[in-house]
């Protein structure tokens, strides 16, 4: 599939938005208030306190997870999984505490491994991953991996980078052969007139799950896409 259609910049936005918000609640609230006042137009929100859980539980967080599931919006509990070099045991006490601490629905796994060969320990890794009550997994290899990956996760980020790179991505065949709701795409440094287009794009390549921020640099992730800022404008944020 050869995609690279704009789309429509006044595409519509909602429901199948994916946010990984990597701020702290205790100096942003605001952001978080946003999600929070938009969290009809999630499917899911990624928790990351420390590039994971970290090591003791942190009380703005947990208060910040309690807001998000009252208003109904799926938890993904941040996992880094080192491209499969992390232990096994590693990655799944960061998922146990994500559990424990945030009593999160999912487990997001990042930086994962796209080779064929790796697929055994992923696989391992989502078993236990269930087995700890998470009732989604999504792994973020950031491009299409083996394919053997999708029918492992509930949702596959087979896209994480920039707009630059996003208007030329190229989707494989295979993906054709599993329902678009499985994949998802993340784009960072988008303009601002274009977040919203990016949400068709992502269908248009056989993406039903996706979010776009015009966030950049270290962490463009602290940065809200313009249209969870509709009610109330944040300076320097949206």
């Amino acid at each position: 599939m050869e995609l690279t259609e704009d789309g429509d910049a006044a595409g519509a936005v909602g429901g199948r938005l994916f946010v990984p918000l990597y701020a702290y609640p205790g100096t942003e609230p605001e952001l978080w208030a946003q999600v929070v006042a938009n969290a009809g137009a999630l499917c899911g929100l990624v928790l990351n306190p420390h590039s994971g859980p970290g090591g003791a539980v942190e009380p703005e967080f947990a208060a910040a997870a309690e807001r998000l599931r009252t208003a109904g919006v799926p938890l993904y509990g941040y996992v880094d999984t080192g491209y499969g070099r992390r232990q096994h045991r590693e990655v799944v006490a960061d998922v146990e505490r994500h559990r424990d601490w945030y009593d999160v629905d999912g487990v997001f796994f990042d930086q994962v491994g796209s080779a064929p060969e790796l697929l055994p320990h992923y696989r391992r890794l989502a078993v236990a991953a269930r087995s700890l009550d998470a009732s989604r997994v999504a792994f973020n290899p950031g491009v299409h991996p083996h394919p053997g990956f999708a029918e492992v996760a509930d949702l596959l980020i087979t896209f994480e980078g920039s707009w630059e790179q996003y208007r030329e991505l190229r989707v494989p065949e295979w993906t054709a052969g599993f329902p678009a709701r499985r994949f998802g795409h993340l784009v960072h440094g988008t303009p601002v007139g274009r977040c919203a287009a990016v949400s068709d794009m992502a269908r248009r390549r056989h993406a039903a799950v996706s979010y776009a921020t015009p966030g950049s640099g270290p962490n463009p992730w602290g940065v809200l896409m313009p249209e969870l800022c509709r009610t109330r404008q944040i300076s320097g944020q949206c």
